[in-house]
């Protein structure tokens, strides 16, 4: 089982409007282990990053003016992912930006190149459900340092995913006891109960915490000049 867990960096947030890839990480692994293979490649996005994401990945245009062009390294990349397994949290926003990136080079989508995407974002909020499931929180969740991240990089992303991901999908530890479908009883005889959600304390923010959010997105609509994309996530949708 081949497996490649991967993360971008980019200049924004969304291809449509001209955002390019600044940054492509992978990290490989063959029956869950690292094989110490990585594909780690900055790219030249013929454009400034936005002022926010340049806050996150700090890759300026002046370091990105003598990298290479994605059309330059889309044969590597291609052959890097062929077959395997594509791993990356949230991963929806890195499939378009690649797609986008190939379409460019006129190839088809990422998904003729993989064997599968998995979201490990999806899969630890199926784990944690209300519970912060950002990268940085499901380091803390296992014990995985990651001090050395002060900015995000690709690369490092995509080790600390590996990690992640190790963590969250090694099978059921020895605080749960193996249950037979047929009859619901362990092998020591021991009948189990059914889980019962219905009793699961949801905790909603509280006034000081949704002002406190309020004070955040008007900070960034100033930075932005105008409405940030948050607010647009959080508008209401209009019946069709």
């Amino acid at each position: 089982m081949r497996q490649i867990i991967f993360d971008t960096e980019t200049t924004g947030l969304d291809p449509a409007q001209g955002h390019r890839i600044v940054e492509i990480g992978c990290v490989e692994m063959v029956n869950r282990m690292s094989t110490g293979k990585n594909l780690h490649i900055y790219l030249n996005p013929d454009r400034d990053s936005d002022p926010e994401a340049l806050a996150v990945h700090g890759l300026t245009t002046e370091f990105l003016s003598d990298k290479p062009r994605f059309a330059d390294v889309a044969d590597e990349f291609v052959t890097f992912i062929q077959g395997a397994e594509l791993i990356a949290h949230n991963a929806a926003f890195d499939v378009k930006f690649f797609n986008a990136e190939l379409a460019k080079t006129g190839r088809g989508p990422i998904t003729e190149y993989c064997e599968t995407i998995t979201d490990s974002l999806l899969h630890a909020r199926s784990l944690f459900p209300g519970k912060r499931n950002s990268l940085d929180a499901l380091c803390d969740r296992f014990g995985i340092s990651n001090a050395h991240r002060t900015l995000h990089g690709a690369l490092l992303d995509s080790q600390l995913l590996a990690e992640v991901w190790l963590a969250m999908t090694r099978g059921q530890d020895a605080l749960l006891i193996d249950v037979d479908d047929n009859d619901g009883a362990g092998s020591d005889g021991i009948v189990l109960a059914k889980f019962d959600a219905s009793g699961l304390v949801v905790v909603k923010a509280s006034d000081d915490e949704l002002a406190e959010h309020e004070t955040y997105l008007a900070a960034l609509d100033k930075s932005v000049g105008g409405e940030c994309v948050w607010r647009k996530l959080d508008a209401p949708v209009a019946a069709a």
